[in-house]
């Protein structure tokens, strides 16, 4: 009997011994090993990843010298890709081998996802749940690598929020924070604040420091060449005007001690020119000078990288931003050495205005993009409630990476809150590649499964998602009818009924809000009371501020209340003590803001029959066909045609034909250009229009043939009018 149970034990110990999993308990010490690269970020990595071993387990990580010892083992394989990274429990250990020093932080941190952790753990009070233990089992293996070299975010538009909250300036401390969330969202890319109320990055003490520690690349916006920020540091330290017709010789030696200031900094230079803060470039008038000043700047700009960096160029990670009237002078024959990244805009409202061609693909420098979801500008802001479309994001961005657009991707994040789920979103895209639109769904769910539980994640995407579509309609921001930087300020500061709604639409687009609000108020009650800040930060604030918004200026009766609604939910977020004037309510103080004196009257509806309203939008590809069915005893049919207002995806036209019964088609184009009336209306509604009258054949059943007849056309509806 005892052989028996003898062998009985021996055998279970050989069954668990075999299973060989990694199990870190509650209070036991863990101890890794990590092999040494030199780079700070590994080290920040490790202490990052005690903090969260420390928050979940209560435990103590040790860092111990020979591997033999370790639990959890980092160590350096070159044959991965750049900062990619391999994880595998094996014989009962974590490997985490990474290509580089980023490589094996991101790994290290990806331990702390396992663990539970969100990324979003300081910036949303997303407070980790405490685990008995943790299992790691046998055989899991991940091996990753980012799919865009440079991957990062744009502090802008900072006045109102993360400034003052920041105390007036955005040092070292406030940094940390940054790059903290930068590296857990695998990011390592930044363009610091740049107005004029922010001291510039490099002019605080600790800055440069802070960015290596956390193994950030430090760039500038479009219009900061060189390391510099020109809209605070001209005034500071520069001579004359900011002017490169007139003022050379001063301008170079304002991009020259900034070089030499920050050599050895991790770097990504921006080169080219535009005027102080955000304007055109001075000096110059007719296109030909444009040209002629903006191609010497760039050749001398590399000859001081060359001087002040390193002899060989092609080593310097560069940028050109052909941002605004800088796109025009691109296409006017400007020449970027091949290996500067070009790194192309969006319109400011999510619409890519160039993808590259052929040439510009294979470039040794490849492309970048340059994408918002924040703008303080024309037509009208959107810097309050991140309601950016994040399924606009992921088709646009889906088009830019298999476009070839794949070596830097930056967003413009505003003051970061509270737009986090969109900046998540975008740096997992650029981390992971892109998918196919009904991952962004996914993507929606497994966010809020992660920050809320199962339970409750298919509620929350619903809401939001709807959430999402109704902003895309119409941002809460623009529901007044107001715009700003317009000639007639005086006209365009007043409320007027938005153009295209109806009493029906009115009334659905309340009912539809208020159903949300009520929905986010209700299920607050199953949210865990640790997850309550976390829950009002992500979810209450945007959804019932938005749905306020939108009660002010639609339901007259309760105008009144909902502006003191939304006084009252942003009272609630700044009263949270780590975010106290984080959050303004009226960003600029635009009229939009303010209180409504005066009821909006909607007309009533237009009879009309829907042919065709897509879920989202649906894309045509060129010569594609899709046909439609509708009944009329009439002989003609007008139609509304509305369209997703993309810019042209190759060449400068985007065209498509409609035709009815096989009859003569008609075409149709709706490409717009820069600021022009019509891409204002399109941007703030986000559909481009175009009406078609079309004889009809014979009978009462009849079919529309749609075709596309360049690239790029993505449908939203098509309507026939009475």
């Amino acid at each position: 009997m005892k052989q028996f149970l003898l062998l009985y034990v021996l055998c279970a110990m050989a069954l668990c011994v075999k299973a060989q999993d990694v199990v870190l308990e509650r209070h036991k010490e863990i101890k890794v090993y990590a092999e040494e690269t030199g780079a700070p970020v590994l080290h920040t990595a490790m202490q990052m990843l005690q903090r969260d071993v420390e928050a979940v387990l209560d435990a103590r990580m040790k860092e111990v010298k020979t591997p033999k010892q370790a639990r959890i083992i980092a160590r350096l394989d070159k044959a991965l890709p750049r900062e990619g990274f391999r994880m595998e429990v094996k014989k009962g250990r974590l490997w985490v081998t990474g290509a580089d020093a980023h490589g094996m932080a991101y790994g290290l941190l990806e331990v702390s996802r396992l663990l539970g952790v969100s990324p979003w753990e300081w910036w949303a009070d997303c407070v980790p749940e405490k685990q008995g233990e943790v299992v790691l089992k046998e055989g899991l293996t991940t091996e990753q690598s980012p799919a865009v070299a440079y991957r990062g975010i744009f502090i802008n538009d900072e006045d109102w929020g993360i400034l003052p909250w920041s105390g007036g300036v955005i040092g070292p401390e406030t940094n940390e924070k940054i790059f903290q969330l930068m590296l857990r969202l695998r990011a390592n890319y930044y363009w610091p604040s740049m107005h004029e109320v922010s001291k510039p990055f490099f002019t605080i003490e600790g800055n440069r420091e802070m960015a290596h520690k956390y193994g950030i690349y430090v760039g500038g916006s479009h219009c900061e060449p060189m390391g510099t920020s020109p809209a605070t540091e001209w005034k500071l330290r520069g001579e004359g005007d900011y002017n490169y017709v007139t003022n050379k010789e001063h301008v170079q030696r304002f991009w020259a001690e900034r070089l030499e200031e920050v050599k050895g900094q991790d770097m990504v230079y921006t080169i080219g020119m535009r005027g102080v803060h955000d304007g055109a470039m001075q000096g110059v008038k007719t296109q030909a000078d444009k040209l002629k000043y903006l191609q010497q700047v760039i050749d001398d700009q590399r000859e001081m990288l060359r001087a002040h960096v390193n002899p060989d160029i092609t080593s310097i990670p560069q940028v050109f931003v052909p941002y605004k009237e800088v796109l025009d002078i691109y296409h006017a024959g400007l020449n970027v050495p091949d290996d500067v990244t070009l790194m192309w805009t969006d319109d400011n409202y999510g619409y890519i205005r160039h993808f590259p061609d052929s040439p510009e693909v294979s470039r040794k420098g490849g492309n970048g993009l340059y994408y918002h979801i924040s703008y303080w500008g024309r037509p009208h802001d959107y810097l309050w409630l991140g309601t950016f479309s994040p399924f606009l994001m992921h088709q646009q961005l889906t088009e830019a990476y298999e476009r070839g657009i794949r070596q830097m991707w930056i967003l413009n994040v505003g003051d970061i809150k509270p737009a986090e789920y969109q900046i998540e979103d975008f740096l997992n895209m650029a981390w992971e590649g892109v998918g196919a639109p009904a991952d962004e769904r996914h993507a929606l769910r497994q966010f809020h499964a992660r920050e809320f539980g199962e339970a409750l994640a298919d509620t929350l995407a619903s809401i939001m998602t709807d959430h999402y579509r109704l902003a895309f309609d119409h941002k809460p921001e623009h529901t007044g009818g107001t715009r700003v930087e317009e000639s007639d300020r005086q006209y365009w500061s007043t409320f007027r009924p938005i153009d295209g709604w109806s009493k029906e639409d009115v009334k659905k687009r309340v009912e539809t809000y208020q159903r949300l609000s009520d929905a986010v108020e209700t299920l607050e009650q199953d949210v865990p009371q640790h997850r309550k800040d976390t829950y009002f930060q992500l979810v209450k604030y945007p959804v019932q501020a938005a749905a306020q918004m939108n009660f002010k200026f639609l339901v007259p009766e309760r105008s009144t209340h909902a502006y003191d609604s939304i006084a009252s939910l942003t009272h609630i977020y700044n009263s949270n003590p780590r975010w106290r004037g984080i959050m303004d309510m009226a960003p600029r103080k635009l009229p939009v803001f303010g209180k409504v004196t005066e009821p909006l009257v909607y007309p009533e509806a237009q009879p009309t029959h829907v042919l065709f309203d897509a879920d989202t939008w649906l894309l045509v590809r060129l010569g594609e066909k899709r046909t439609f069915t509708f009944e009329t005893s009439d002989d003609s049919v007008r139609l509304d045609i509305r369209l997703l207002p993309t810019h042209p995806v190759k060449g400068d036209r985007l065209a498509f034909s409609v035709s009815v019964d096989g009859g003569e088609p008609q075409r149709f184009e709706y490409q717009t250009y820069d600021r022009s009336e019509e891409w204002k209306r399109n941007v703030l509604r986000n559909y481009a229009q175009r009406f078609a009258t079309l004889q009809t054949g014979e009978g009462e059943r009849h079919t529309l043939t749609f075709e596309a007849l360049t690239e790029g056309v993505y449908l939203r509806s098509i309507r026939r009018v009475q």
